[in-house]
């Protein structure tokens, strides 16, 4: 425990790492080198409370400045990692500095996809939302009556535009696959979530791609889209997905593919490095897959903290999601990914349903909607390797709890 952890990144799963070695006892230096200007912060709520300004910088941060220093945790910020020597074992700083480690982990997390300058993707009133800057930006765009053009019906896109409806806007979402959510979702989650936006007067167009954005004075005024019509636009957010924060590993000879490969103990090709996080490409269930979310960098994170401090366990996800629009609360236990089969329950309140996923008879997740019951009982009988009678399931009079008997 007496070499020096580096840790490249300076979000959840940076935090998260150093906060459970601290827990866990371990008094290993740490220097923690963050490119931001702001202590580790929640992310979530930047596309929601943030944005609609109802929490404040400070009310995100994970802990004061004083936590840092109390827990002998050096911490760098505006600060990024320019070079790793694996050999010697030190990095070079964008300061100019040296600083030697034992141990490294990779907590870079991911950058949002950005339009083509050639297409308009460089105008002013074009944005992505991934940090609190993005969303100071562009909460001062945010005004009653204008107009708001959303690129990609993910999740991501689907909460800025939930966001631009309750602040007033005219709100157009262009999605270019048949529907919203195709990558992460099922065609009867995606019907439920797209009926929650047309209600609330969204102008949702799935299957349509943009042309290119047109601009007056260096300002996007305009939206070309594939079909060749054009729509007038005040504002662009671009919700088309993040590309892995891998290129530092990659130039240092590390094993990457859209992400850094590591095994089951979060170990990278090379044994003295660790990566975690939406940076990650990890094993699961006999794939490899790059699991997007706050919960799996908080999850592995901490599972590394402890394989640091002396643990043999494996980190073995148990992958979980949400998703806040408007007065909605989406809620996903499991990963649907391959699933060739959907059952469609209504919850008990008004607004509530859920969507139970399968594969080959196999029970993998659920979407909750407003159903917190069926969210709560879709994890426990994942966590118990259980797949409901599908009979029982479909009846909404059976007491999800006799599910898990």
């Amino acid at each position: 425990m007496s070499g020096r952890l580096v840790v490249v990144g300076g979000g959840q799963a940076a935090f998260a790492l150093v906060a459970k070695l601290r827990a866990l006892k371990d008094e290993r230096p740490v220097t923690i080198v963050g490119s931001e200007a702001s202590l580790p912060y929640q992310r979530p709520p930047l596309s929601k409370k943030y944005l609609l300004r109802e929490m404040t910088l400070d009310r995100l941060l994970y802990r004061p400045e004083a936590w840092y220093s109390e827990h002998d945790i050096d911490i760098r910020l505006s600060t990024t990692v320019t070079r790793i020597d694996r050999g010697p074992k030190h990095v070079t700083l964008s300061d100019g500095s040296v600083l030697g480690y034992e141990t490294l982990a990779f907590a870079t997390g991911a950058t949002p996809r950005r339009l083509p300058a050639p297409i308009g993707g460089d105008l002013a009133g074009v944005y992505v939302v991934r940090d609190f800057k993005d969303a100071d930006l562009l909460a001062e765009e945010m005004q009653p009556g204008r107009r708001a053009l959303v690129i990609g019906g993910g999740y991501i896109g689907l909460e800025a535009a939930a966001v631009a409806r309750t602040c007033g806007m005219d709100v157009t979402v262009i999605e270019m696959a048949d529907r919203i959510l195709q990558r992460v979702a099922s065609a009867a989650t995606s019907a439920i979530v797209r009926g929650i936006h047309r209600s609330r007067g969204v102008d949702i167009r799935e299957g349509m791609g943009l042309h290119r954005l047109i601009g007056d004075n260096g300002r996007v005024t305009a939206a070309e889209l594939a079909d060749g019509s054009t729509i007038a636009v005040d504002v662009v957010i671009v919700g088309i997905g993040i590309i892995a924060n891998d290129a530092l590993a990659h130039e240092a000879g590390l094993e990457t593919a859209n992400g850094i490969i590591v095994d089951s103990h979060g170990r990278t090709s090379d044994p003295a490095i660790f990566a975690m996080g939406d940076c990650a490409v990890l094993p699961w269930q006999g794939m490899r897959i790059r699991l997007e979310s706050v919960q799996n960098a908080v999850d592995q994170a901490e599972a590394i903290a402890a394989i640091l401090a002396g643990s043999s366990e494996p980190y073995d996800p148990k992958p979980w999601f949400w998703s806040d629009q408007y007065d909605v609360k989406l809620q996903i236990a499991g990963f649907g990914l391959g699933h060739d089969e959907t059952l469609v329950r209504p919850g008990q309140r008004e607004g509530s349903v859920s969507v139970w996923y399968f594969r080959q008879g196999k029970f993998i997740a659920v979407d909750a909607i407003n159903d917190a019951k069926a969210y709560v009982t879709g994890k426990k009988l994942l966590e118990a390797g259980i797949t409901p009678d599908r009979a029982k399931l479909a009846d909404p009079d059976t007491d999800l709890k006799s599910l898990l008997a």
